[in-house]
């Protein structure tokens, strides 16, 4: 049985769990995710991500089924994931300090 999820959010893999904003979300709307229903603490930008499920601090957050980051803290259902509480996991593939151009060797 599929649950009900507003189409204004976007599943990208099916092991995703971030939903992405297929438009700007304004804080306090109430939205369905998978059958629950969510009322948002902040706005939420188009093509940003939202927390598909509750996520406990320092779980991995996949998007297109790949780990992009993990959460620093813990996240409810229909929460922002953004740099406030999402660390990436990339790994960089050069620095640029401040005052300092990237040179390709």
């Amino acid at each position: 049985m599929q649950h009900e999820t507003d189409p204004r959010l976007i599943l990208l893999s099916p092991e995703d769990n971030c939903l992405i904003a297929a438009a700007r979300l304004p804080a306090g709307d109430t939205l369905m995710i998978e059958g629950a229903s969510v009322t948002l603490a902040t706005t939420i930008e188009l093509a940003h991500k939202i927390a598909r499920r509750a996520l406990s601090k320092d779980e991995k957050v996949l998007r297109y089924g790949a780990i992009i980051g993990h959460v620093i803290a813990d996240v409810a259902r229909g929460e922002h994931l953004h740099t406030h509480n999402l660390e990436s996991d990339y790994i960089p593939t050069y620095t640029h300090d401040a005052g300092h151009a990237y040179v390709q060797h």
